[in-house]
């Protein structure tokens, strides 16, 4: 029996989650002949298939969520990951690294969030869409399917990395709690890195407990304590630091402080304070609008005055100088939304997003792989 089964049902060729009117061909192509060289469908599946016979040998891999079902505000996350393979790749062929491989894509129905809220009857005709098996045991809706395809990962194989490509930020609650109970089970003590413009520490939204405000709420019981959480770069919340610190034990970092205090400063107070907790391994969870609106304006909520990517860098490289990273996720990057908030620049978007974003994900493979 091959040692991917379990999580094979689940997946589909890098690039191939995005299922929308427009099913982006030519893009999609365009992936498939730069990784496999071949374009065709059907070989292009049987080429990835097989290099799935590697996931227990590999250091790093890359999984692509193309969902934005978890979001509220802008919808176009879902094309994040096919565009950002398409830059990685184009700059380094990390397909032809042994030690690192593409999972692909989460087979993600675009209605869909997680199987709590579907009842039986949908789930059913899910299941039978998916699998064309209406009593598989396999989750249908993409939370719940990338919980599922993490959880089997790790037990294949405990020392890999996972990059996580999203999606709207509803996506780092699975690719996170995954991470986190792997962890605990290996006893490793870990923290979360958060980069974000909000907070996302709502109990809910409209009624629902699991998305793109509210994900980082459901996973800090997973932590060794709520204070393994650093959110930096907050800067549009209706409460303020002190409000969310109290409420939920965090730590936050807000985005006038890095202009008041320096990246030297907060970085180095923050590895003092990791280090006093004895923390071993990081998790990186970015959401792209952490960066000002004149970097990235490509995605769902854009806001001004936040940090520069040169400053992401700088703070992501003295963390990496003192620990090990080895869980990351990169989310809400929306290469057709073109927001009027955006100001002169060099680069039009979505490319100036694309090129911020790109800088971001290189950093996370250097440091994993």
């Amino acid at each position: 029996m091959s040692q991917h089964l379990p999580i094979r049902p689940m997946l589909c060729p890098p690039g191939n989650g995005v299922y929308t009117v427009n099913t982006a061909k030519e893009r999609k192509e365009e992936l498939h002949q730069l990784i496999y060289k071949e374009s065709d469908p059907l070989k292009v599946e049987k080429i990835w298939e097989k290099t799935l016979d590697n996931l227990k040998d590999v250091s790093l891999s890359l999984l692509g969520v193309c969902s934005d079902c978890g979001g509220g505000i802008h919808r176009g996350a879902n094309w994040g990951p096919l565009f950002l393979r398409q830059s990685l790749y184009a700059l380094n062929p990390l397909y032809k690294n042994s030690n690192y491989l593409d999972l692909g894509d989460i087979r993600v129905i675009p209605h869909l969030l997680h199987d709590k809220y579907l009842n039986d009857s949908t789930i059913k005709n899910c299941r039978r869409s998916l699998y064309n098996d209406e009593i598989s045991p396999l989750p249908v809706s993409p939370l719940s399917q990338t919980e599922e395809v993490l959880k089997s990962f790790y037990k294949l194989n405990p020392q890999g990395k996972v990059i996580t490509l999203g999606g709207d930020h509803s996506v780092s609650y699975p690719a996170v709690k995954a991470y986190l109970q792997h962890k605990k089970n290996e006893n490793k003590k870990v923290a979360l890195i958060h980069f974000d413009a909000h907070t996302d520490l709502l109990h809910e939204r409209l009624g629902i407990d699991l998305c793109f405000g509210s994900w980082v709420t459901h996973i800090l019981e997973d932590l060794p304590g709520h204070d393994f959480c650093y959110q930096l770069g907050i800067r549009s919340s209706g409460k303020d630091r002190g409000h969310w610190e109290k409420s939920f034990g965090i730590q936050q970092f807000w985005n006038y402080e890095f202009q008041d205090q320096g990246v030297k400063k907060i970085s180095q107070f923050i590895i003092d304070d990791l280090k006093k907790k004895g923390v071993e391994e990081i998790y990186v969870s970015f959401d792209i609008d952490a960066l000002d609106e004149t970097e990235a304006s490509a995605t769902g909520t854009p806001e001004p005055g936040g940090l520069k990517v040169d400053e992401c860098l700088s703070f992501l490289y003295r963390l990496k100088e003192e620990f090990s990273i080895t869980g990351a996720d990169l989310m809400e990057v929306a290469p057709f939304l073109n927001m009027p908030t955006q100001k002169a620049k060099i680069n039009p978007e979505p490319q100036a997003t694309l090129l911020a974003a790109q800088s971001i994900l290189n950093f996370f493979v250097e440091s994993m792989l």
